[in-house]
């Protein structure tokens, strides 16, 4: 690895020497022309966080589907150099590189290792919320609905079951949306977010309806997705906390509950150990987990490292969640996101709480409704080839909220007769492009992958995640990018078998700002780049690039996991161009943020190159 790096920071050199005395003895007349202030701004393009360092194309001839690289006489001649300093210091010089610069139309500015696989981290959501937006449309919307099933009297006594059916809505029962920049949040003092508004707004409307007994249980219906909780290879270790929730088209809260673990009072000491107890507290607080705390108060003269002084504990198949460690006196609580083992039951729960504080009567308990396929399913079969499948659908869409899915009638029992079912409340959903910009600012993984699955239940049979990530291969056929320059287990990066090449994510950027057919950007570009964290300012790029010329001027999508980092986005240059540039590396030191300095550096070089 370190040797690899040596060398290209050798040609790098040697091709900055060349191309500085190109610039003195050549002015070729077939340069493409550069893209000016006007047309930059025409295209809605914006800098993303990260920039990425550009240098003249290495020497070895690109791939048959790649652009040609940028001619010598162009000014990018002290940049290689800058990076090939950049990447020298020993703090990286052992990690694996590979950077991806070019212009809005895809021209090469600068490459580094830009055809070897990376893995892309969060970097992967990119390329899901792309496909979408692409395939569903911004203005998509998803329903949830309270339906009673059996015979409902004039008494309001429902005679079955009352099912609460999901709809894959990423952001059903959250205060999530929309997003609002940590600038212009106010908060008035005592503020509390409204815990399930949208379960107490369908109860509300069911109770109007005039239920007011139940006999029979409360479903928590996921029907829509098979139950594939998590995908086959993320960690266990990261199944408790939010970031690895489980996947449900009855998702609730976004699949997660706060515990809040705060300091003692003095009295409350345990008189066997004379240690002040730790206060636990779940929100929402329905009695879901029953909490096993062993949190104690303590006097260290330090301030609170709360990830370190604090674990979480919870078997897989068990309710038992065990909170343990030490929590610093008079100092502020610390508040860690779980995650719900189940949300279509914890969904039903709550809607079952919420009714019978209306006073209506329930017979049966809470459940969840899930379909657990063990007999064959039949696949989606999509022609490998890129034009079939998607040629025939993309140009025909019909982008509309209530856009049909297709009739599965192998998903239903011919032999079961199906009870009489009445629609008593429905909640829709904000539009698509409103949950994508929360996704992606933030870096919410669940709802990538809900949306993943959206994608694939609205193109096939087969509910499930091998659907959607055959649909979201499709696309990316479609739009251009090889076969081998990815490979996607999940959609949201946190498998980390998942991989790209740096000329891949540049092809996607470009893409959505540069239609190789129109030369425009796409439909759906100016929500998908608003949707991008801005540096300085918001989502995962706030406390980045908090200083002009930067700030404000980088549009780009950070990823983190395990031991790999990435950046990808768009950059505003100073010249007032806009480029693309991708940024990912492999096997940093763990526990170091060197890495990511130096990849803030080169952001830098490439905005003053430009």
């Amino acid at each position: 690895m370190m040797r690899r790096n040596l060398r290209a920071i050798a040609c790098l050199a040697i091709l900055a020497a060349t191309c500085a005395l190109a610039v003195g003895q050549n002015t070729p007349s077939s340069n493409p022309a550069r893209p000016d202030a006007q047309s930059t701004a025409q295209s809605g393009t914006q800098p993303d966080v990260q920039a990425a360092p550009a240098s003249p194309a290495p020497s070895a001839a690109p791939a048959p589907d790649q652009p040609a690289a940028a001619p010598a006489y162009l000014p990018y001649a002290s940049l290689p150099a800058q990076i090939a300093d950049l990447l020298a210091d020993p703090a990286v010089s052992r990690d694996h590189w590979g950077i991806m610069v070019t212009s809005l139309d895809g021209a090469r500015i600068f490459a580094l290792n830009e055809a070897q696989l990376f893995q892309p981290a969060s970097n992967a959501k990119l390329f899901t919320t792309a496909a979408a937006l692409a395939l569903l449309g911004a203005d998509k919307r998803f329903t949830t609905q309270v339906v009673a099933s059996g015979n409902l009297d004039k008494q309001g006594v429902l005679h079955g079951d009352l099912k609460l059916v999901g709809g894959g809505d990423p952001s059903f029962g959250t205060h999530d949306l929309p997003y609002i920049p940590p600038a212009q949040r106010t908060k008035p003092p005592g503020f509390t977010p409204p815990t399930l508004a949208d379960i107490e707004e369908l109860a509300e409307k069911v109770y109007e309806a005039g239920l007011r007994r139940v006999e029979g249980d409360v479903l928590g219906d996921d029907l829509k997705f098979n139950w594939e909780p998590y995908p086959p290879d993320w960690s266990l270790d990261d199944l408790v906390y939010g970031y690895g929730a489980p996947v449900s088209a009855l998702a609730v809260h976004d699949d997660e509950i706060e515990i809040k673990v705060s300091p003692g009072a003095k009295t409350d000491v345990v008189p066997s150990t004379g240690l002040v107890k730790g206060v636990v507290e779940a929100n929402p607080d329905l009695p879901y987990y029953a909490i096993e705390d062993e949190v104690f108060t303590g006097a260290m003269a330090r301030p609170q490292v709360c990830d370190a002084d604090l674990g979480y504990q919870r078997e897989q198949g068990t309710k038992v969640l065990m909170v343990y460690g030490d929590v610093v006196a008079n100092q502020a609580p610390c508040i860690q996101a779980v995650a719900i083992a189940d949300p279509a039951e914890y969904a039903a729960m709550a809607l079952k709480a919420a009714l019978e504080r209306r006073g209506v009567q329930i017979t049966g308990t809470a459940k969840a409704k899930h379909a657990v396929w063990r007999d064959p399913i039949p696949m989606m079969r999509i022609d490998p080839r890129a034009d079939s499948f998607m040629s025939s659908v993309f140009p025909k869409r019909t982008y509309s909220a209530d856009a049909e899915t297709p009739v599965c009638d192998f998903r239903k029992d011919p032999a079961a007769e199906e009870p009489e079912q009445t629609v008593l409340a429905t909640h829709e959903s904000a539009r698509l492009a409103e949950d994508i910009k929360f996704t992606l600012k933030v870096s919410q993984n669940l709802h990538a992958e809900i949306l993943l699955r959206d994608v694939g239940a609205a193109y096939g049979c087969e509910h499930s995640q091998v659907s959607g990530l055959t649909v979201l291969r499709e696309f990316l056929l479609y739009i251009g990018i090889q076969t081998g320059d990815f490979v996607f287990h999940d959609g949201s990066g946190l498998s980390s078998h998942d991989l790209i090449t740096p000329r891949a994510m540049a092809k996607l950027l470009s893409y959505a700002t540069h239609d190789p057919k129109t030369s425009a950007p796409q439909p759906w570009f100016a929500d998908w780049k608003a949707s991008l964290p801005i540096g300085g300012e918001d989502g995962t790029l706030d406390f980045r690039f908090t200083n002009p010329p930067l700030k404000d001027h980088v549009f780009a999508k950070t990823g983190t996991e395990g031991e790999a980092r990435a950046l990808s986005g768009y950059l505003d240059c100073a010249s007032g161009r806009t480029v693309i540039f991708s940024i990912l590396v492999s096997n940093h030191l763990p526990g170091t943020t060197a890495d990511r300095d130096a990849m803030d550096k080169i952001v830098a070089a490439i905005q003053a190159a430009e």
